[in-house]
């Protein structure tokens, strides 16, 4: 075998490593980086490259990784290398969600699997079907998720594969966890348990947290303290901790504990938790380490010492978001350094005007667009209706049931509101609707008169009430209250009206029809003059302010 034969060998191996020896994974790829670079050969730089990439994201370094990654992609994309390309997206797919980014994580996942032809080696459309489910599973799509790690689970048991079949199990297990399925969760994490024994191995420690999840989450509270003993005793033995392993199994070792009510021995295993955390500068560990202090607080009945743990979790919580955005700038701003980057810097600044959690376009857009759409409306002498939604009680639903279910109400809303969103027809222009904060959500119609906009508002109106929501909240209703305003610059004696004016108004009748009943549209038929904001004068927004 030649040299450049090996090299290609050497690399299917790394592409394909669990990823569990971090370091000497690394140390490997810019190995094997540094032979192509010998080699003359492309092509195997670029894999070795993505290897690299990976394994200093899952050192926390995102901010190479990301820059790593896209140099790969661009390169891919010159050269026309699909399969190349294809690995490119599936390693961006689990950086953007470390970068709090879901949509982009999935949108990587889906276009790695895309890319994928009938020449492709079944395990590596088992690795990005594996990866797929994972980016659903974060989009909280469970059923969706589910059906890929079933292909992935198929095309694995045809080939043997154990290793990466355990890594799927493990997955799945901590998927149905989430989803709030126990009996599922149990399934994988028994079927998972089987196979290690039946191979004579021990259970890698990573492992061992997602099966302590799942048997808490089926009350098997002693099960779960013994799985994770056990876990630390292997961590014990190897003699070199993964302090972000332990730290894990100590948190959820002390939640194991406080459910079985020995408060002592929990409020033991959280100080040492706390001291992995604090000398190893694991921040997202320690704020969930003072979450877990106030349960046991609670627990045993000091409520005001556990009131003001939570407040400091809270505050603690707000600064590590803070923080995260500053990191995502950061990335982001690494890739805006590099050669090329024309492309990406149109999407971010598509990003900068989306809401994160429906995807909706945000504040920031609206007072970018809405006053263009309003300037144009006077310039045409064509009417123009702004309309603001609020969800009646949405408070309720957070505080009865929970804000993850209150976060699945408002996704579902928004694509209620954006499917009944007419399609602007030839030569007019196009509306959009947006998240203006909380439950309150913002449409805007142009070339739409009040009585058109009365009848297509209320049958959005409609069409939410009528939504199945049983699955979601049981018997509790969802309606809307919307408040509206249509200007007609053609005729009327109204005043001018700008963004601000038209948004007060719309306000305005919101309040109206919650004081009627709420569920209802009130719509301001009367005729008004629109004021030119002449739109040019608005200053460009950057994507990196």
């Amino acid at each position: 075998m030649d040299a450049l034969a090996r090299l290609e060998a050497d690399l299917d191996a790394l592409e394909y490593l669990p990823g569990h020896d971090v370091e000497g994974n690394l140390a490997a790829a810019v190995d094997a980086e540094r032979r192509a670079d010998e080699l003359a050969a492309v092509a195997p730089r670029m894999r070795a490259r993505l290897v690299r990439a990976d394994m200093v994201k899952r050192r926390g370094d995102l901010a190479t990784a990301i820059r790593l990654a896209w140099d790969v992609n661009r390169w891919a994309v010159q050269q026309q290398d699909l399969p190349i390309l294809a690995r490119s997206h599936w390693v961006l797919s689990p950086i953007y969600y470390l970068l709090s980014d879901r949509p982009a994580a999935l949108e990587h996942a889906i276009r790695a699997m895309e890319l994928l032809d009938a020449d492709t080696p079944p395990r590596t459309r088992a690795l990005f079907l594996l990866t797929l489910g994972d980016a659903l599973a974060w989009t909280r799509a469970f059923d969706a998720a589910r059906d890929r790690y079933r292909l992935s689970e198929q095309i694995l048991i045809s080939l043997g594969d154990v290793d990466l079949r355990l890594v799927l199990l493990n997955n799945l297990a901590y998927t149905e966890y989430r989803a709030g399925e126990p009996a599922r969760a149990l399934a994988a994490v028994e079927l998972l348990q089987s196979i290690v024994a039946a191979r004579g191995s021990r259970m890698h420690v990573a492992f061992s947290d997602t099966i302590a999840r799942a048997q808490m989450s089926a009350g098997r509270y002693a099960e779960a303290e013994q799985t994770l003993h056990q876990a630390l005793e292997c961590l014990r033995v190897d003699g070199q901790e993964n302090l972000d392993d332990l730290a894990e199994i100590l948190l959820t070792l002390t939640e194991a504990q406080r459910c079985q009510r020995h408060t002592p021995q929990a409020q033991a295993t959280l100080d040492r938790c706390r001291d992995v955390c604090e000398e190893n500068d694991l921040a997202e560990i320690l704020i969930r380490v003072s979450q877990e202090q106030a349960a046991l607080h609670a627990a045993e009945g000091r409520f005001e010492q556990a009131y003001e743990v939570h407040k400091g979790f809270h505050a603690e919580t707000v600064e590590l978001q803070s923080l995260q955005r500053e990191a995502q700038a950061r990335t982001r701003q690494a890739i805006f350094e590099t050669s090329e980057a024309r492309e990406e810097a149109r999407r971010f600044r598509e990003q900068a005007f989306r809401d994160p959690l429906t995807a909706l376009y945000n504040r920031r857009y609206i007072d970018a667009r809405l006053p263009v759409l309003i300037d144009r409306a006077a310039r045409t002498n064509r009417p123009l209706t702004v309309a603001v939604f609020d969800l009646d009680h949405f408070k309720r639903i957070n505080d009865t049931l929970s804000h993850e279910i209150g976060d699945q109400v408002l996704i579902a809303v928004a694509g209620l509101l954006s499917a009944g969103m007419p399609v602007a027809g030839p030569g007019t222009e196009t509306g959009f609707v947006a998240r203006m904060g909380g439950e309150e959500f913002l449409m805007v119609l142009p070339c739409t008169a009040a009585k058109d906009a009365a009848r297509l508002l209320d049958e959005l109106r409609l069409t939410v009430r009528s939504y199945p929501w049983e699955s979601l909240l049981g018997d509790r209703p969802v309606t809307i209250s919307v408040g509206a305003v249509s200007t007609d610059p053609a005729g009327g004696d109204g005043a001018p009206v700008g963004q601000a004016a038209l948004l007060a108004e719309a306000d305005r009748n919101l309040y109206i029809a919650k004081r009627r009943g709420r569920d209802r549209v009130v719509n301001d038929q009367r005729p008004r003059r629109v004021r030119k904001t002449h739109a040019a004068r608005i200053p460009p927004i950057s994507p990196n302010r």
